[in-house]
């Protein structure tokens, strides 16, 4: 499918006018802060609020219940109808869970509704954002790109986004006033005038012309999901069995750790705070380094990101062992050096496997798998009063391990063959090894 350029694609440079992917990062910036400003507030909901662990882990990984039907389902529907109005949709999803969550201390569920919704925030931004990102980052909106430039861009905007996030809500936890609502006020105050400016946004995807085209933009979602991506033999053994680690580490290293170390005292939200600007800022950090560390000839990129998380998982498990502060700081230097490049490897393996016409609901489905592993939190607190918090974490990382290995196994196998085809407005596409 060839999709046909808008009158309103203009050159920005002509009219003197910040590139157009500055927007859509600001907006994935905006779902981001939206989606991680709850992760250091677990130990306030603990302890002010009286939550089990179970209650406040399951409010932190609820988000996954809007998170991957939006990654799918927009990410979809956005290759067929446009990247725009899904992504002012994820901006208002975003701003009305925090609306929400601001009423929290209200009831349950509110912040049930407010994390549900977040989520839809963050999916949206994921799956529509990566990818208009992606294409804004190529010419004719940005000629003096590189093709790794849109991946790096998204995951910047990620972890910026949800350190910021974490921040501001840690730090009116710990020290401000009106710490349930006043977090959730600032992010909708910076999210409102981001819905403005994605308005204005050219939009990469507009509705072709052509039988064929036509068709293919009528096609029910559920035709529009039947991706030949998922099929393909390195989708299945590399980025599949890869993925979850990627934030399942994360919501361990600077979520679940805080509220295991009984050593933090008083200084329990500080250190969750610390803990999540720590792991983002260390992601984003290490972005510039993933395209000299991910390789077009192996998966080298996701099996340094799988090592360094499968390190940060053991450094929390010694930590929690020895109730270790500086040692739990370190652990999620690890995780963020892992979250980093293995978000930035995995986009780029999606961006080489996809078909054109596909990329925005193949990254949808990366991001499904990814943050599945936001629920590895609720899993062990459930398993926590059964079995000792330490051998658990010591079972997840003989299983990252693993992980690892089989990647090692797969990482120069079924590589997508490069071809151009014609009347391709897409530089390159590949074709697929099946099963």
């Amino acid at each position: 499918m060839t999709a046909v350029r808008a009158p309103e694609e203009v050159d920005h440079r002509i009219r003197r006018e910040p590139p157009p992917w500055i927007a859509v990062s600001a907006a994935v910036f905006v779902c981001c802060w939206g989606g991680n400003q709850f992760s250091p507030l677990l130990l306030m909901y603990e302890e002010r609020a009286h939550y089990s662990s179970v209650i406040a882990n399951g409010l932190l990984g609820i988000y996954v219940i809007g998170l991957i039907p939006a990654l799918l389902i927009a990410g979809a529907m956005s290759d067929g109808r446009g990247r725009r109005p899904l992504m002012l949709a994820g901006v208002v999803a975003t701003i009305v869970g925090s609306a929400l969550l601001a009423f929290g201390p209200v009831g349950l569920g509110f912040l049930a509704g407010g994390r549900l919704l977040s989520g839809v925030g963050v999916g949206v931004a994921m799956a529509v954002g990566t990818s208009w990102l992606t294409e804004l980052s190529r010419a004719p909106y940005d000629p003096r790109s590189d093709d790794g430039a849109g991946a790096r861009r998204s995951a910047v905007a990620f972890g910026a986004g949800s350190a910021c996030g974490a921040l501001v809500a840690g730090l009116f936890a710990q020290w401000g006033p009106h710490p349930e609502t006043l977090p959730f006020v600032v992010h909708i105050v910076l999210g409102l005038p981001v819905l403005a400016a994605v308005a204005r946004v050219p939009e990469t995807r507009t509705r072709a012309v052509g039988a064929r085209d036509a068709a293919a933009t009528r096609g029910s979602l559920r035709s529009r999901l039947d991706l030949p991506g998922i099929r393909h033999r390195r989708f299945i053994r590399i980025v599949m069995i890869a993925s979850p680690w990627i934030f399942g580490a994360a919501g361990i290293g600077y979520a679940y750790l805080p509220t295991q170390l009984s050593a933090t005292g008083s200084h329990g939200l500080l250190f969750a705070t610390a803990a999540s600007i720590i792991a983002l800022a260390t992601s984003s950090a290490v972005q510039p380094l993933a395209r000299w560390i991910h390789s077009d000839t192996s998966a080298r990129g996701l099996m340094v990101a799988i090592g360094a998380l499968a390190l940060g998982l053991a450094l929390v498990t010694v930590s929690i062992a020895i109730q270790s502060i500086p040692l739990g700081l370190i652990a999620n230097v690890a995780v963020g050096f892992g979250i980093g490049i293995g978000q930035v490897s995995g986009l780029l393996e999606v961006q080489r496997i996809a078909r054109h016409g596909e990329l925005a609901a193949l990254t949808g489905v990366f991001y499904s798998l990814a943050y599945l592993g936001f629920l590895f939190p609720v899993i062990i607190a459930a398993l926590a009063a059964h079995v000792a918090v330490v051998g658990i974490l010591w079972t997840l990382v003989g299983l990252a391990v693993i992980t690892g290995a089989l990647v090692a196994v797969s990482s120069r196998r079924h590589l997508p063959v490069r071809v151009v085809e014609p009347g391709e407005d897409a530089p390159v596409r590949t074709s697929h090894s099946r099963l």
